[in-house]
This record gives C-alpha cells, sequence and structure tokens, in this order.
C-alpha cells in the first residue's frame, strides 16, 4: 500500500503539548563517541578515495559508490540470470561495512510534540549546530509517522533547476529501530569490485546530499508489531554501501535520523513522464542485481511469504472497535478465508519461478525522489525491503501508480506502457541490449500476477493498521479498496498467458 500525504509542502507549526522527550544523560557521552567515531570513519574513506589509484575512479563521486565487475552475468536462452554475488570486493568499501556505528540516542520522542525532540536528539547528533539557526519543519502528516526537517543555517536549499527541496513525502509505512544500544553492523554485506563497463556506466551515481539538513521520523502506535527493527536499520546501511540509500545519522527509541533526499516525490502524471519512468525502472533493475548479502543461507524466504503469513497471524478475530469490527466481519473475518485466499495464490505465484531478489517492497509513488538536475530518482524508506520475487516488485509499483489518498484504478498502467517499462527493466538487470519479445512477455504477465499479491498483502497491513494506528486514516476503506481490485482482477490476471509472437 502506498501511504503518500495529502500534500508534498511542509506545515511550519510547532507542536507544544504533551510531555518532553525522555533522556538518558549517562549515556549521551557515549553516543557522542559513536558519532564521532562516524564521522572519523567518513573522513578516512574520503582520503582513501582521494588516493586511489584506480584510474577510472571518479573523484565527483561520493566515498560508497560502488563499481561493479567488468565480467558480464551469464544469462540463459530463457533470460534467466545468475545473481550470486562476485568473488572480487571493495575493500575500502567492506572496511566502513564493518565498522559503521549507528549511534542510539537514548531519547523517547512524543508524537505531541516532535519538534522539541528533535532539538533534543541534535544537541546530541549534531552538537556543533546553534539551535537557534535551525529551522524546524513538520511535513505535512502522513497516515503512518511523523516527520521534521532539520535544517541548519538554511529554510531552502537551491540547486541550479531552482529545484524545491521543501516537498519530500512523508510516505513511510513503518520504519522502527528496536535496539536500546548502538547497532554495530559487522560482516553483513559484500560489494562488486572491477572495472566499470559501458552498459553498468548508465546506473546512476549516489546523489552528494547537504550536511546542513537531516531528517528525524517518529514512528507511530504499536509499529514494532510490523517490522523487525534491527533488520531494517541494517538493510538500511546495507542499501547505503551499495550508493542505493542515504546515510543513517543515528536511531532513538522511536525513530530514526538520516539524510535528506533532494528532490520531489512523484505523482501519478508524472510516474508516467517518459524522461522519469525509464529511470524508475533501472534503479529497481540496479537494486535487484547488485545488492545481496552474505550471511543468507540456501534460497531465502521471499518477503511477501514470511510478513503476510504474520500479518494474519496479528490480524484480531474481533476489533476493539465495535463499528470497525462491523465493517470488517462479513468479508474478512474469519481471518481464516483470507489466509486460505492467499496461501492458494502463492502456491500459483511460487510455480511461476520468478528470480528471488534483494527488493524494495514498497516502492509507491511517495518512495521515489526525483532530482532533475542529476536526471536521476532515489528510493526512500526501506522499511519492507528484503528478498522477495522479482515480480512483486514490479506489480507492487505498477499497482501503486493508481495513488493513495484518490485512488483510481482505471490508471493501473496499460499492456503497452508496461511492455516499455519492462524492456528498459531488463535491459539493465540482464545488462544487455537484445532483449527478446519472449523475455518481455513472460515478465508481463508475472508482473501483473504478483500485483494480485500485492493486493492481498497491503489488505491484510490496513486490517492490522486499523486496530491499532492511531492516525486519522481510513483504513478500513483502504482494506476494501485493495481487496475489491483483487477481486476485480483476479480471473483476468490469472488467465494471462506469454505471447511469443508479440511484434
Amino acid at each position: 500500500m502506498g501511504t503518500e500525504t495529502k500534500s508534498n509542502s511542509y506545515t511550519g507549526q510547532i507542536s507544544t503539548s504533551g510531555g518532553n522527550p525522555k533522556v538518558m544523560k549517562d549515556s549521551l557521552s557515549l553516543v557522542r563517541q559513536a558519532v564521532k567515531q562516524q564521522q572519523s570513519n567518513q573522513i578516512n574513506l574520503n582520503s582513501n578515495s582521494n588516493t586511489n589509484p584506480n584510474p577510472n575512479s571518479n573523484s565527483n563521486t561520493n566515498s560508497n559508490s560502488i563499481t561493479y565487475s567488468s565480467e558480464q552475468q551469464q544469462q540463459n536462452n530463457t533470460g534467466d540470470i545468475d545473481i550470486r554475488p562476485a568473488k572480487q570486493e571493495d575493500n575500502n568499501t567492506r572496511s566502513i561495512a564493518k565498522d559503521t556505528v549507528v549511534p542510539f540516542v537514548p531519547i523517547f520522542v512524543e508524537e505531541a510534540d516532535v519538534i522539541q525532540g528533535a532539538k533534543d536528539i541534535l544537541k546530541v547528533i549534531r552538537p556543533n549546530w546553534d539551535l537557534n539557526h535551525v529551522d524546524f519543519k513538520k511535513f505535512t502528516d502522513g497516515i503512518t509517522n511523523k516527520l521534521v526537517g532539520c535544517f541548519h543555517n538554511c529554510s531552502k536549499l537551491g540547486n541550479d533547476n531552482d529545484e524545491s527541496y521543501l516537498s519530500i513525502n512523508n510516505a513511510t509505512r513503518i520504519l522502527p529501530v528496536q535496539s536500546e544500544d548502538p547497532v554495530i553492523l559487522s560482516d553483513e554485506f559484500t560489494t562488486i569490485d572491477g572495472e566499470t563497463t559501458e552498459q553498468q556506466n548508465d546506473l546512476q551515481l549516489p546523489i552528494q546530499y547537504s550536511d546542513n539538513v537531516v531528517l528525524v521520523r517518529v514512528y507511530g502506535n504499536k509499529t514494532d508489531l510490523l517490522i523487525d527493527r534491527k533488520a531494517e536499520t541494517q538493510n538500511f546501511q546495507l542499501l547505503h554501501t551499495y550508493g542505493l540509500a542515504p546515510s543513517l545519522y543515528a536511531t532513538f527509541k522511536n525513530g530514526l535520523v538520516y539524510e535528506y533526499v533532494p528532490g520531489i516525490t512523484l505523482n501519478t502524471e508524472s510516474v508516467l513522464c517518459p524522461d522519469i519512468w525509464p529511470l524508475v525502472a533501472r534503479r529497481m533493475a540496479e537494486m535487484h542485481r547488485v545488492v545481496r548479502k552474505t550471511n543468507v543461507d540456501g534460497k531465502p524466504t521471499p518477503m511477501i511469504w514470511k510478513k503476510t503469513q504474520s500479518f494474519l497471524d496479528l490480524v484480531p478475530e474481533r476489533f476493539s472497535d465495535a463499528e470497525k469490527h462491523k465493517r470488517v466481519k462479513g468479508t474478512f473475518l474469519p481471518i481464516g478465508r483470507l489466509r486460505e485466499e492467499f496461501n492458494n495464490l502463492y502456491k500459483y505465484l511460487e510455480a511461476l519461478e520468478s528470480p528471488i531478489v534483494f527488493s524494495h517492497n514498497d516502492l509507491l509513488l511517495g518512495n521515489v525522489v526525483y532530482t532533475k538536475s542529476k536526471n536521476a530518482v532515489n528510493f526512500i524508506d526501506y522499511e519492507y525491503a528484503d528478498y522477495n520475487f522479482q515480480a512483486f516488485d514490479i506489480g507492487n509499483h505498477f499497482a501503486e501508480m493508481c495513488g493513495v489518498d484518490e485512488v483510481d484504478y482505471t490508471r493501473y498502467p496499460k499492456r503497452e506502457f508496461q511492455l516499455e517499462w519492462l524492456r528498459v527493466y531488463l535491459e539493465c538487470y540482464l545488462q544487455r541490449n537484445n532483449i527478446q519479445n519472449e523475455e518481455v512477455e513472460r515478465l508481463f504477465v508475472q508482473v501483473n500476477q504478483f500485483a494480485l499479491a500485492a493486493h492481498i498483502f497491503w489488505t491484510v497491513w490496513s486490517l492490522l493498521q486499523a486496530e491499532h494506528s492511531t492516525i486519522d486514516f481510513d483504513y478500513v476503506g483502504y482494506a476494501f479498496l485493495r481487496y475489491n481490485e483483487y477481486l476485480a482482477r483476479k480471473d483476468e490476471f490469472l488467465s494471462l498467458t506469454a505471447s511469443k509472437n508479440n511484434k
């Protein structure tokens, strides 16, 4: 499900109600030490990159950018790809991955006083900032979390195209952090070393972010029911190592602090723009192709299976709100009926043998940030990032093109658009230009059939949110929207077959 805000603009009001954040004063010195260590690591990495003997290195990219193996990954006649990690590794990046410490700030931020909470966090992680010169802006509330932008010595960051930096969307669903100790990332990820091929030069390089802006995200009620917080933090760092996510500055008891991604979030019109959608297709393909963990034994369990099962286990048979219970009981309760529907669908989809890749899994429009001056897109909010079926990630994105606050399923992308999108995706994912029509058709069928699984997944998610969330949003109504679309499209999508003679 997409959780876009109603508006992309800031609100400037400062909440004054609610209690003050609780701070463990005796822990702050340890946190500051961790912050200094993090900054020292970054300085050392920059120094190493400046003396990099590789003549192909690009000094304009940041120190966490990745180069890829010059060997083409092998494909068979059906377009399958070997996604195992290359053996070569970037020693500089692996060293940072091993030594990076994500500081934990022992603060709980009250939802009613997020500005004060942000100030107390900045005192710890940005002790050199004069808070009198920091502009605190609350983004328009999303339907899960609170988001505060902290601008040091600037109310707006400009660029060469006068692009607004105030339009980033509070689109996240849930991204809390569980551990109350600093998260030290060990040997979690690999990188691929080697010279960049001509095809790989088309991949986007990490955007340089401003050190004068940080985002503080405060999570909603009962978010720990839905997300593995430690795993989410590690995934954030993993993607940053590959140049696919901004820096994670710190975590606190009910949220985290990270870099501000410049640009504007997509909407139902811009996502179809011919200058933008190919960037999205290539960015997703890049993530699917290169990102991997080293601590995964055998074939990983797809996210869509394990998350949907855990969510179904948590949906109550009786909702605490009598009106909500009345609305859902005829369609969704007992929950065993929905579980059976999903299990039967999953058996069918599993047989399609879509590749299992590291996926975003929540690529709604508000989670895609377009930076016009860089001609690039970046994905944000990685709370559901995990191994999953390739076709699910794409099918979910196509379903999200229909909007959230004003859902219109007539916007679901037409076949012609999908085929163009999928061809661009496959050229990047398979690292070749001679994509056959049969390959595109096969993926087209898989993607649309996996879109059905996305509808059920966010239906179950909505039922859980309806029981626990304190955000003013009609989760029950959204559950009906997603499930009704599933029922309307089920026969059509499951009857799709690949046309081998398509031109």
